[in-house]
């Protein structure tokens, strides 16, 4: 059975505290190539590395099922300069 976007956001949501979320599929809807933005406080402090490590154990069940998956993970105020930045301020 496909991996969906709600699995791996109900995963990620039961392991790390996320203040936000995006979940895409980039496999046109079969389920096999994802990519995800998240946004937690936990991340504050930890090297890009960790938080990687952190979202691969929250889907160690998904991760064997999908064939390409991407992370983009930030801490809030990574977020808010991200927003600040595309938004032209």
């Amino acid at each position: 059975m496909p991996v969906t976007l709600n699995d791996l956001e109900t995963a990620v949501r039961a392991a790390i505290q996320v203040t936000h979320m995006d979940v895409e599929d980039k496999s046109d809807g079969c389920g096999n190539s994802y990519f995800v933005l998240i946004v937690s406080k936990e991340f504050e402090g930890k090297t890009t590395l960790a938080r990687h490590r952190m979202v691969n154990e929250a889907l160690k069940e998904q991760l064997p099922e999908i064939h390409a998956f991407t992370q983009k993970t930030l801490t809030p105020q990574q977020w808010e300069d991200a927003q600040k930045g595309s938004n032209g301020a």
